[in-house]
């Protein structure tokens, strides 16, 4: 039943195109502007492109975020699964992967040639690939529970991005930190267990939250 859950739910994104191609655009194009805003210099962009490549990926992730429950409520299928055999938690944990499958693996893929265009060294988008690695499922684990505490409401963009931001400001501090670490040659790997403590806690406790705040909204 997992399977099938998880497999309707790679279908129903697909045919949603936008929700793939929306977050990375606007990750792309944040990318692409910003060197226009500060100028040309190498040096100043290279010391600020993990800043701007993880805002600009935890941005772009919080487009789609509020969908992420959001359709399955108004058309009823979300009632179903309820209904369903299969332990809620399972399934909610079912579609917050499916949904970081094809919004965050796209920014994750795309996101050393980004850093490239930034001019950081190969080195250091080794680093800020592996923080992403673990950050954006954090990301989606987290920005999971705002989206089910505001799925009945009609404009809950704004209060999901209100209530999400303040809890992923401390991964923000720490990747890019490990980043900087790595362009001088610090090490860094206290700063990756750190974002890899964030998600397992995430991954653990993210689900169970989700799925009561979800039982309470519905």
């Amino acid at each position: 039943m997992i399977r099938a859950i998880f497999l309707c739910e790679m279908r129903l994104a697909w045919r949603r195109g936008a929700d793939i191609l929306n977050p990375l655009w606007f990750f792309l194009i944040v990318i692409t502007l910003f060197p226009f805003s500060v100028g040309p210099e190498a040096a100043l962009l290279a010391q600020i492109a993990p800043g701007v490549v993880w805002v600009a990926a935890l941005l772009a992730s919080l487009l789609v975020m509020d969908r992420l429950f959001r359709d399955d409520l108004q058309d009823g299928s979300l009632e179903q699964l309820m209904l369903l055999p299969t332990p809620w938690v399972g399934v909610v944990m079912v579609k917050i992967v499916a949904h970081w499958m094809m919004t965050g693996l796209p920014l994750l893929l795309v996101s050393p040639l980004a850093a490239l265009l930034l001019g950081m060294t190969p080195h250091s988008v080794g680093i800020l690939f592996i923080t992403l690695l673990l950050g954006t499922p954090t990301l989606s684990f987290i920005g999971a529970v705002g989206a089910a505490l505001t799925v009945g409401l009609k404009r809950g963009g704004v209060l999901l991005s209100l209530l999400v931001l303040p809890l992923l400001v401390p991964m923000l501090i720490f990747a890019s930190a490990a980043v900087n670490a790595a362009v001088l040659g610090l090490p860094v790997e206290g700063y990756l267990a750190v974002l890899g403590a964030f998600l397992a806690a995430s991954a653990t406790l993210c689900p169970f939250a989700t799925a009561a705040a979800l039982r309470l909204s519905v």
